[in-house]
């Protein structure tokens, strides 16, 4: 048994100092050493073999990161474990205080291919970091080498219309990163996700400064209701590009995972897309797809063989695997605009999960890092800016050897 923690960090915006990522947003060097204090902190408490980041705008500004968590590990482990000279250095309780630093872990980083560089028009990119390596070169997923058109069928009734329209996508928001971990005998296949947030797309005229919808003080609630939607179609499009890589994995027998900031809830449509449906809880009561009457249902095997190929390719929630086994309450994981919930989520594929014989490892805690949760609703929450509005989120594996 190989035990391993996989974690996912939205940072919110890592980026260096006094450089512009969003239109008047940037930090001075002192909020960026602070930045960069609280992210250390935050990966020495984490202390996770694997780490997902969301939200990198600059990859020197996370080798920074990394670099002075592991400072401080190496000066906590000097500081809380004794020396060889000690005969009790070796006790339980020192391991247990142990931390290990990044010195030897391997990083993969994806810029966003929509990033120009310039000043104010940023678009942040995603990245992962591993203590374990990994197996051949982590692939980029963004730019689409066939698009992505989503028919739309015309609805009955609708005399002569052919066409319903179609939705093309080409780029995802945001990159996906899908790497392939070793993990204690077993490999398997990780994707870092960052989908398309839920603020509207609103489209800026030929020659205008800004989309009439941002304007506020002319509020337009059909045209703001628009941009949502749009947002809302994309995000669900990404869904199901990243569900294809996934289903691809699993048919090639590989353990999956997906982690990252789904901006959405686990019951959203887009997490939905990605996690594949629930099995029906008995498809011998169902009217078959081909019935010629009222009694053609399917068979109990055919029951059996539905089933199967559904909870196959099925991904589970980290989150909720963890409640049914502790019995815990639900956790959030982000806050804005005063609203608390859990828009970031670790997804396994059945390879994980505890009701399978054939498990290729399980897992055995489900850690949430959300005491620092902050939005510019709160006074009380100086920081907000510098700190993160996601809190972190972290898988402890028991893997199986082969």
């Amino acid at each position: 048994m190989t035990d391993v923690t996989i974690a996912s960090f939205n940072v919110k915006n890592l980026i260096g100092p006094d450089r512009e990522y969003y239109e008047f947003q940037s930090y001075t060097p002192e909020e960026y050493v602070w930045k960069l204090d609280w992210m250390a902190d935050q990966l020495l408490t984490l202390d996770a073999d694997v780490i997902c980041f969301q939200e990198i705008f600059e990859k020197d500004a996370l080798h920074a990161v990394i670099d002075e968590a592991s400072i401080r590990a190496h000066a906590l482990n000097d500081a809380s474990i004794p020396d060889r000279s000690k005969r009790y250095h070796r006790k339980a309780i020192f391991r247990k205080l142990a931390v290990t630093p990044y010195d030897d872990a391997t990083l993969a980083f994806a810029p966003n291919a929509a990033d120009t560089g310039e000043a104010g028009k940023r678009r942040p990119g995603v990245a992962i970091l591993s203590r374990l390596g990994f197996q051949g070169t982590p692939e980029i997923i963004q730019d689409l080498e066939e698009p992505l058109t989503i028919p739309f069928t015309p609805l009955r009734g609708m005399a002569g219309a052919q066409d319903a329209g179609h939705y093309v996508l080409r780029r995802l928001s945001r990159p996906v990163i899908k790497a392939r971990i070793p993990m204690g005998g077993q490999t398997v296949t990780v994707f870092n996700c960052h989908l398309k947030s839920k603020l509207g797309e609103y489209i800026t005229p030929p020659g205008a400064d800004y989309a009439p919808e941002e304007d506020l003080t002319h509020y337009d609630p059909i045209g703001r209701a628009m941009g949502a939607l749009r947002s809302t179609v994309r995000r669900m499009a990404e869904a199901w590009v990243l569900r294809r890589e996934v289903v691809r994995e699993i048919e090639a027998g590989h353990p999956v995972m997906v982690l990252g900031d789904f901006n959405d809830g686990e019951h959203a449509v887009s997490s939905e897309i990605i996690t594949g449906e629930a099995p029906f809880k008995n498809y011998s009561w169902m009217l078959r797809h081909d019935a010629k009457d009222r009694s053609d249902r399917y068979s109990d095997e055919e029951n059996r063989q539905i089933t199967e190929d559904v909870e196959r390719v099925r991904l589970h929630s980290a989150e909720k695997m963890f409640v049914r086994k502790s019995l815990r309450d639900m956790v959030y994981t982000a806050a804005f605009g005063g609203v608390y919930e859990s828009i970031d989520q670790i997804f396994m594929s059945r390879h994980f999960h505890p009701d399978n014989p054939d498990r290729a490892g399980e897992m055995t805690y489900f850690s949430v890092f959300n005491d620092h949760l902050t939005d510019g609703s709160h006074p009380e929450a100086p920081y907000n800016k510098l700190a993160s509005d996601h809190g972190q989120i972290m898988a402890h594996l028991r893997m199986q050897e082969t």
